[in-house]
């Protein structure tokens, strides 16, 4: 116990684990320069570790702190249950060496740091939190582990650093569904998959709850378990209880743990500059070094260039946030004095404020910019009064705006200038807002697309995030401005002095990427594809998304009445086959009846005690029944009609008639564009229901929807990459390449193939791209494993080219945790080293990204120059589709766009990349999507 702690002292426990793998995970890799030590963990530590030190925590700042670790993984647990934790993955070895530097780095700060031989870092911080609590003091325990919340309340409270959010016994109920004296008797009954922790089989947290409610306590509930009404729960109840009690001692805190120190061993001292700098130094950490210096009022550590943190390198010198100049511009005089400025300049960071996220139908609220770092304004345009009604019935714009007519006549010279470069986070969105406005804004930059060229593969690229991780800086949450749920407001609604601050720091925030980002590009070789690929990208994206395409409602509607007539028929088989009635759609009955009733292999009970009934595993039964391949028609339909028939027409635009998706350029690690709000990609073509769905997507009169689809292009870019002779002449001669693998595979005559030989061939060429395993290929032919297992290695025999291709595109991949595809776009791979279920889904996607990234460069790439292909013809380019691209063109000129769209497709490589196979383009036209494909 403590002899000086005691009544307003305030005890600060950080739970060091969850510190480490969340800086582990969220951060890309990074190695000492000097050594080629492993890094990335310890400076993500290092930088949460600061910002949590020099935060304002008002109230409820510490007056003593402390970082506990877990020592070792063998604790007293694991002689109660020697299967505790046992399915955990092993560490990692790129974070294997980072742990012991972790504790340095806790140690440089001057913080307690405290770890103990047999116990986990959770017991020592219940027995600390007791003791402080027991002293009179307050503890805030800063992590989001459910385990510890057995802790909170009475001067007690837990706070998640990572969501900015406190968890108090309000926040427990809210988890658990008991207050924190009965989290234990919860988690008992619930069990813990990720602990393996057993717990009562199929009693999930929320039944836990209610039974724990009902009955006071945990030795309440197994003493009284005969009164259960349900036969199954109460059967458990009693059969599982000795498990049962196991499970409550396996996830009740020690709350006596013997230590070695006292809690004024935990008094908050200040850094030790020298000792705290020379740290960083060590680990070559430039920009937290010079960050950490600046607030101890010290010289910074000096860092040779070729030995500093790459992502720091060139970054100018910037104001810190908190004093940053932001002004509301309310005239037109200090507007113009800021277009002025961005002239002068040649550069300014523009961000939209809107009343929705949907640039089709949200109204421009307020434009942002910045000049310089530190220097950003607000224009508030449209800001209401809540209260007060405009002469037509609306809220009453507040006054001091200016007016948005005169507003944006004064903004577009500026944001259609092409000497000025505009700069945004994101850039799309506002464009199509501007658009709709009048502005075309052009040149510009997009720290999301610079973050993508140079990060892929290595984490998310939303402002958020990349102020986080390269700015050290935490962006104002919208949810403070606006809330959330019932209550949310919009943005027009929010007062103009929290307006200004949050807009202005967006714009701040995105010119500060710009200038970090900008000169990385060149360094990480990655200029081409940013300058060629992703920017001029996004304006063709902008046009096709206004575009849209029409969607006729009734023959939607029509198609979900026969879906749902379909979905009953096939109801009445699976019925008839199962020997009883029973709810198709619910998986806890369908395990049932397939492992209990049928006694069908492979059936396996998740934590909540159901048996598993996703797709892969009724993929594997529909090898061998037919009630499951029932069951997945019937999914497909059911699917079908909620996100298609039935949702698409809920998105039709009423002002246009047309359905708008919106394409995410930076959402897929390879270039893929990822379809959004409707998801338009993922209609299946390959089922007759499928494409049914494509014949509602239909042209204005008078005009015709007209199809390009590359052919094959995946196979054809596999064939240049591996080196495959026989596929690459087959594809120059022009022979079908799906009947040729079957002729080559089972021996059979060309002229004598047959179309479900052809179809294996098929899925095994498809396949093999995707690292298909025999099980994937049984699922998808719905043939035996061993069946499908022997054609996959037929295949290899045939062209061994193909296995060479994958196993050093593998070696290359962990050699240097990435890959790259033909035009130089970069996808890492940091998983690349991964044990356990994740080696296997990290090698297929490393073998894929080249590949699959490489045909997506080429559609882009034929994406950028249509637009001005087809710029005399009487067509707008609606969607692309993976490999497709659709187009509305008047009936009169569609052999003329063929032909220009098929030139600029099938040489969309050159001049950067020659095949070794030509890319071909079909064609096809029709009065809606079904027929032009």
């Amino acid at each position: 116990m403590a002899d000086n702690f005691g009544k307003g002292c305030h005890l600060h426990l950080i739970d060091g684990s969850a510190f480490i793998f969340r800086a582990f995970h969220a951060l890309p890799p990074l190695t000492r320069k000097s050594d080629g030590l492993p890094v990335g963990a310890v400076q993500g530590f290092c930088n949460m570790l600061q910002q949590y030190i020099v935060k304002d925590h008002g109230a409820d700042a510490p007056t003593h702190i402390a970082v506990i670790f877990d020592k070792g993984s063998h604790t007293f647990r694991n002689e109660m249950y020697d299967l505790y934790k046992a399915n955990r993955d092993e560490m990692p070895e790129d974070l294997r060496p980072q742990i012991p530097l972790t504790r340095r780095a806790t140690e440089a700060f001057n913080i307690a740091c405290k770890e103990l031989e047999g116990f986990e870092a959770d017991d020592i911080i219940a027995t600390l939190a007791v003791q402080a609590r027991e002293a009179g003091g307050r503890v805030t325990i800063v992590s989001s582990d459910k385990d510890l919340m057995q802790l909170v309340g009475d001067g007690v409270e837990m706070f998640d650093a990572m969501k900015n959010r406190r968890i108090d016994r309000e926040g427990v109920e809210e988890k658990f569904g008991v207050g924190p004296e009965r989290v234990v008797d919860v988690q008992a009954l619930a069990g813990d998959s990720v602990d393996n922790v057993p717990g009562a089989p199929g009693i999930g947290i929320k039944t836990a709850a209610l039974l724990i409610n009902e009955f006071g306590s945990l030795e309440e509930l197994l003493d009284r378990a005969e009164e259960i009404k349900q036969p199954k729960r109460r059967q458990t109840l009693i059969e599982k209880r000795e498990q049962i009690e196991l499970s409550k001692r396996l996830v009740q805190l020690d709350e006596s743990v013997a230590l070695d120190f006292g809690l004024d061993d935990l008094e908050l001292r200040d850094p030790e500059p020298d000792a705290l700098l020379a740290f960083l130094a060590e680990m070559e950490f430039r920009s937290l070094s010079r960050r950490v210096a600046e607030a101890l009022g010290t010289d910074a550590p000096v860092i040779p260039d070729v030995v500093a943190e790459a992502a720091a390198a060139d970054v100018p010198e910037a104001p810190a946030f908190e004093e940053s100049d932001y002004t509301s511009v309310t005239d037109k005089a200090q507007l113009e004095a800021w277009i002025a400025k961005a002239r002068e300049r040649g550069w300014v960071a523009v961000d939209t404020e809107t009343t929705g996220l949907n640039e089709m139908t949200c109204d421009l609220v307020g434009v942002s910019l910045a000049v310089e770092a530190g220097e950003a304004c607000y224009i508030p345009l449209a800001h209401r009064e809540a209260g007060a009604e405009d002469l037509f019935g609306g809220a009453a714009l507040l006054d001091g705006q200016i007016d948005m007519e005169a507003a944006l006549a004064a903004l577009k010279p500026l944001l259609e200038d092409p000497a000025v470069m505009k700069i945004g986070q994101n850039m799309k969105y506002d464009a199509k807002v501007l658009a709709r406005y009048g502005i075309d804004i052009a040149p510009i930059d997009d720290t999301m697309l610079m973050s993508y060229a140079m990060h892929a593969g290595q984490h998310g690229h939303g402002m958020d995030t990349l102020s986080e991780r390269y700015l050290g800086h935490t962006p104002i949450p919208i949810k403070d401005l606006i809330g959330t749920g019932k209550s949310q407001i919009t943005f027009d609604q929010v007062p103009l002095d929290k307006a200004v601050r949050y807009a202005a720091e967006d714009a701040d925030i995105t010119l500060r990427l710009a200038q970090m980002f900008k000169p990385q590009l060149h360094r990480n070789r990655v200029t081409r594809v940013y300058e060629g690929l992703e920017r001029p990208l996004v304006p063709v994206l902008a046009q096709m998304e206004r575009n849209g395409i029409r969607v006729d409602r009734d023959a939607l509607s029509r198609m979900s009445g026969a879906f749902a007539q379909k979905m009953a028929q096939l109801e009445e088989e699976i019925h008839a086959l199962a020997g009883e009635s029973f709810n198709v759609g619910s998986p806890a009955q369908l395990g049932e009846i397939l492992f209990d009733k049928m006694g069908l292999e492979g059936g396996k009970r998740g934590k909540n005690g159901k048996y598993s009934t996703g797709a892969d595993i009724l993929e594997d039964l529909a090898t061998e029944h037919d009630l499951p391949r029932r069951v997945l028609d019937w999914r497909q339909l059911s699917k079908l009609k909620s996100t298609y028939t039935d949702a698409l027409q809920e998105h039709i635009n009423p002002d246009t008639g047309r359905v708008h998706t919106s394409y995410s350029i930076a959402g897929a690690n390879t270039g893929r564009l990822a379809s959004n709000d409707p998801n338009l990609q993922n209609i299946p073509v390959r089922s007759e229901e499928g494409r049914r769905i494509r014949e509602a997507f239909v042209a204005d009169a008078g005009k015709v929807l007209v199809s390009l689809d590359y052919s094959q292009i995946e196979l054809r870019i596999l064939a240049h990459m591996a080196g495959i002779e026989e596929l690459k002449e087959a594809f120059r001669e022009g022979q079908d390449i799906h009947a040729l693998t079957a002729s080559e595979m089972f021996n059979v005559p060309l002229d004598e193939m047959t179309p479900d030989v052809r179809r294996q061939a098929k899925a095994i060429n498809f396949g093999v791209i995707y690292g298909i395993s025999g099980f994937g290929l049984a699922r998808n032919l719905r043939i035996p494993r061993a069946e499908a297992q022997g054609f996959i290695d037929r295949y290899f025999e045939r062209f061994p080219g193909i296995r060479a291709y994958m196993d050093d595109t593998v070696a290359f991949a962990k050699e240097h945790k990435r890959v790259e595809t033909l035009f130089g776009r970069v996808i890492h791979t940091p998983e690349i080293a991964a044990k356990g279920p994740r080696a296997g889904f990290a090698k297929r996607a490393a073998i894929n990204a080249p590949i699959q990234g490489t045909a997506a460069d080429i559609i882009r790439r034929a994406m950028v120059r249509m637009p001005d292909a087809i710029a005399d013809l009487p067509v707008k380019m609606l969607l692309q589709v993976h490999d497709e691209l659709l187009f509305e063109v008047e009936e009169g000129a569609v052999n003329d766009l063929i032909g220009v769209a098929k030139t600029v497709m099938e040489g969309a490589a050159e001049p950067v990349v020659k095949l070794d196979v030509p890319l071909v383009v079909d064609a096809g036209q029709g009065p809606n999507w079904a027929a032009a494909h």
